[in-house]
């Protein structure tokens, strides 16, 4: 999930420590802000009734706070790197995480519908000006050689909120409130923050980009042929994850078995991108795909049947939620992956890209999802079954384009 660029320009000023010896005490701290970044992201969708109860709404209403989250990180990522680009990096990084942490503050202390969904946007903001420079800047920290890894360890932070962030949280929500699990990612936050200022060395700012040369890269029909699947793919994974709690309670999980599921969602996110970067490689991005939207199409749709009839089969629904997270997370570096083959020259851009175009997909079926909702968790998994199924037609209709990265 990351939104990645590396710097393209240095300012003229110098400092002392801009040029450590080892960036690893600052990648680590990184990991750990882009770990807070991804536990705000997703954790609302494990309290979701509680919320929606306490500020007198319908969970479907309280599901548009992640889709306002989502639209508002796709939209203002290109805007913040074009208007933030001259900003030293440790600035910015440490700006970025204060300001996601007086959103949540905000979020967990929301005396109304409108309070919160204030507080997500200006939550949106922090993150969607956080992640791409803590990709740029663990890259910058450490030699050459270390490059990739420094990014694994930024990208890792991401990958296991959702294995380790989103169940804590909603654990924290059962045992304090959803309040108070608000209130411990912003006090993460503002902690990374503060040791942010006190072992990251001070790095330049880059230079400035006009966001229409940034963006001209969408006229090219390659590209277009790759990031509609992006938004189709996370579309389909999230018509139901963003209601997680009430469509786990209808396959007959409720409690702390919500907790264990949400889990195995995540280990299967984590496991799922690992395994698909090497299986990209050595078989191509179309066939990951291919397997993966084949699977989530399978998956969402067992899950659908097995609520439609009301079956009790706990570790049935254990292995397919496993293989829901899998198949979500796996779509991102053979994206990646294929975006990069077809605009080498563009690729933190097109990276950059991916990511708005994957918080698309959370906002779009955050939505769908929330509009199904009346009609039962049943019909949540279809959609999301068929989006899946959608998107694997989506993915051949448009392979040709891009034959020669897949």
């Amino acid at each position: 999930m990351s939104n990645v660029s590396i710097p393209i320009g240095r300012s003229k000023r110098a400092a002392p420590d801009s040029t450590p010896r080892s960036g690893l005490p600052s990648t680590l701290v990184l990991a750990l802000g882009a770990f807070a970044v991804g536990t705000d992201a997703f954790i609302v969708a494990g309290f979701l009734p509680s919320m929606a109860e306490d500020l007198r709404m319908s969970s479907a209403t309280a599901g548009q706070s992640i889709t306002v989250f989502a639209i508002a990180y796709a939209a203002l990522s290109p805007v913040l790197a074009t208007a933030l680009a001259r900003l030293p990096r440790r600035t910015l990084l440490i700006g970025a995480l204060s300001v996601l942490g007086i959103a949540n503050l905000g979020s967990a202390l929301a005396p109304d519908p409108a309070a919160l969904l204030g507080s997500r946007v200006l939550a949106a903001a922090g993150a969607a000006a956080y992640t791409p420079t803590a990709g740029a800047v663990s890259a910058a920290l450490v030699r050459p050689e270390l490059r990739a890894r420094a990014l694994a360890v930024v990208i890792g932070g991401l990958t296991a909120a959702t294995a380790l962030g989103v169940p804590l949280g909603s654990a924290a929500s059962q045992w304090f409130g959803w309040r108070t699990a608000l209130g411990l990612v912003a006090a993460l936050c503002l902690l990374v923050a503060a040791v942010l200022r006190l072992v990251m060395p001070w790095l330049p700012g880059d230079a400035r980009v006009p966001l229409r040369t940034r963006l001209a890269v969408l006229r090219r029909p390659a590209v277009l042929g790759v990031l509609p699947l992006t938004v189709l793919g996370m579309g389909a994974s999230y018509t139901a994850y963003a209601y997680s709690v009430p469509v786990l309670e209808a396959v007959d999980v409720r409690g702390d078995g919500v907790l264990w599921m949400l889990f195995l969602y995540g280990l299967g996110a984590v496991l799922g991108n690992l395994a698909a970067g090497y299986t990209t490689d050595v078989r191509g991005s179309t066939t990951v795909l291919t397997v993966g939207y084949v699977v989530m199409a399978l998956a969402l749709g067992s899950l659908g049947r097995l609520a439609a009839v009301g079956a009790d089969a706990t570790p049935l629904v254990g292995l397919l939620v496993f293989l829901w997270g899998a198949s979500s997370w796996c779509q991102t570096p053979a994206q990646q992956h294929r975006l990069i083959g077809v605009a080498p020259q563009e690729a933190p851009l097109v990276v950059s890209l991916n990511s708005s175009s994957i918080y698309l997909g959370i906002g779009l079926g955050t939505v769908l999802g929330g509009a199904a909702l009346g009609a039962g968790a049943a019909t949540v998994y279809a959609l999301g079954a068929v989006i899946a199924a959608a998107a694997l037609v989506f993915l051949w209709c448009t392979s040709r384009a891009t034959s020669n990265v897949a």
